[in-house]
């Protein structure tokens, strides 16, 4: 069978089809496009990544402010927040003049977020199949700002996360990406060096922390944070996520 159409690849839930190396504004991403990186780990980001969580993430949010008798946010705006965990997320969406409500607004929200995780998320297409094919040539793990407890919930309803020998989320350690700590830690686990490792994931957050552990580094640029590839470009970036194991071979 041959490449998808533009309107097929629309059907299956990713973006309009852009250039390689380049944000929905045109900014080249400086990535390398024909090189093909040997590597052992796999370490992929959830959110925008594996997973499309963004709907659900913003009806949380949306529910946690209007509790507070505040506006609701359009969707759009509330995806531009997501990256850096739900504090910061919950501090984005409070105006300036009500930051003190943090604590209580972010209670709500992690409250009701908990309970409704999968109404609307999904692994992104092509994910299952290619975790799948893959599992068995490389080590994978998931390292993310979320919750751990919310992440391995997400990954185990959407019967991911056996393809996983490590789970870590924002609050494993004292550090959330793009501090490296969670991804040298894992590194150390699998017993795999650096070079050996490939960092996945859609924002500035992954290419930093994969940068600083010495990692090599995926963008993904159908998820929501790859405007910020522009000032932090990955080694290289996919547009689909089966187009990851075009680039990459077993080390």
């Amino acid at each position: 069978m041959g490449a998808p159409l533009p309107y097929e690849i629309l059907s299956l839930g990713y973006p309009p089809a852009q250039h390689e190396g380049h944000d929905a504004g045109g900014q080249d991403f400086h990535y390398n496009d024909r090189m093909e990186y040997a590597a052992r780990l796999l370490v992929f980001d959830l959110d925008g990544t594996l997973v499309d969580s963004k709907e659900d993430l913003a009806n949380a949010v949306n529910v946690a402010i209007e509790s507070f008798d505040l506006p609701p946010l359009p969707n759009p705006v509330i995806y531009s927040y997501v990256g850096d965990g739900a504090s910061e997320l919950m501090r984005r969406a409070l105006p300036s003049e009500k930051a003190d409500l943090l604590p209580e607004v972010l209670d709500r929200f992690l409250a009701y977020y908990r309970r409704h995780l999968l109404d609307t998320t999904r692994a992104y297409p092509g994910v299952v199949g290619a975790l799948r094919k893959w599992a068995g040539v490389y080590r994978m793990a998931v390292l993310t700002n979320k919750g751990v407890a919310m992440t391995r919930e997400i990954l185990s309803g959407l019967s991911l996360n056996r393809y996983f020998f490590e789970v870590l989320g924002g609050d494993s350690f004292g550090t959330k990406k793009p501090d490296p700590e969670g991804l040298l830690h894992i590194l150390r686990e699998a017993g795999v060096e650096a070079r050996e490792a490939i960092m996945i994931g859609d924002s500035r957050n992954d290419v930093q922390a994969g940068r600083a552990a010495g990692a090599v580094t995926c963008g993904v640029t159908y998820g929501l944070g790859a405007s910020g590839f522009a000032e932090h470009p990955p080694d290289f970036t996919v547009g689909r996520f089966p187009d990851l194991f075009t680039r990459i071979r077993p080390a």
